[in-house]
């Protein structure tokens, strides 16, 4: 909604000064030129990247547009799953535990949050872990150098598709100048004309040097620092599972090692104790019930 908003503003602070100095709407519609801008944009960028970086950035666009950003209720979520997953750590048999992380998705425990199990990626990562933690040979400094290198590896592919958009933004005006040249030399063959038409042929020739450099500026360069953004957010909980897993390791009680992950949160999304207690802790579903969706269903 605020790039929608944002965009609206643009175009139309952009139209309704332009007309009030007197401008002619009309000539900045000027469609072969915007077919050779973006065309040529287009082109270039699915020369300099993989078809998974492509559709990744067609994914961010839409994620930029919704707004998919983790949550204060996405972040108590994931601390009531690492409570309850901590908690049968250290109450209940390993088979037990072992069984909600070979299967997550069959799990009764991983049921209960279904907005995590969604995320496959996270999913892994905690089953991942936790594993090790069963295993019981590794030290916890060895396992959080091997999070933290996981975290970067993720964030690396998560912003790769926001850095080709913004390689293409910084391409745009020089695009449009390309666009420009052509109009010009569009005009000089054209030059025994009159005044009247060579200039209305030179006009729509600056028309490329504008869409490129307004595009590149006021577009793409603001939707690809905006994905940056927004897929680092999505990091978050990789790094809230890091701090409350290893502070675990280390000895903490659950209770304990959860204020080690949500100290992790920014302040503005970041939970109060209060309902990390009441929603996290003492909400959160034991493993052995059935999740609320499947006793409905009985």
């Amino acid at each position: 909604m605020a790039v929608l908003i944002g965009l609206i503003i643009g175009i139309g602070s952009l139209l309704g000064g332009f007309m009030a100095m007197g401008g002619h709407v009309g000539v900045i519609w000027q469609p072969w030129e915007y077919v050779i801008i973006l065309g040529i944009a287009l082109g270039t960028f699915i020369i300099a990247n993989t078809f998974g970086v492509i559709k990744d950035a067609g994914a961010g666009i839409l994620e930029v547009l919704k707004g998919t950003s983790p949550k204060r209720k996405d972040y108590l979520g994931l601390l009531s799953l690492l409570f309850a997953l901590m908690r049968d750590l250290r109450t209940r048999p390993r088979n037990e535990v072992e069984a909600h992380i070979d299967d997550p998705a069959n799990s009764v425990l991983f049921q209960h949050f279904p907005a995590i199990l969604k995320d496959k990626e996270l999913t892994q990562y905690i089953c991942d872990y936790v594993r090790l933690i069963i295993i019981g040979n590794a030290r916890s400094h060895e396992i959080e150098g091997l999070m933290e290198q996981e975290i970067s590896t993720i964030k690396k592919h998560k912003v790769k598709s926001s850095g080709a958009i913004g390689t293409m933004a910084e391409a745009l005006p020089a695009i449009g100048i390309c666009a420009a040249v052509l109009g010009i030399v569009k005009a000089m063959g054209a030059i025994d004309q009159s005044p009247e038409i060579l200039g209305h042929y030179i006009g729509s020739a600056l028309i490329g040097t504008f869409v490129g450099i307004f595009s590149s500026y006021a577009i793409f360069s603001p939707l690809a620092h905006k994905m940056k953004v927004l897929r680092e957010s999505q990091c978050q909980p990789y790094v809230i599972v890091k701090q409350t897993l290893i502070a675990f390791m280390n000895g903490a009680l659950p209770q304990v090692a959860l204020e080690h992950g949500r100290k992790t949160i920014s302040s503005k999304e970041r939970p109060t104790i209060d309902e990390v207690e009441s929603e996290a802790i003492s909400n959160t579903p034991s493993s052995s019930a059935a999740p609320a969706q499947q006793k409905q269903a009985a």
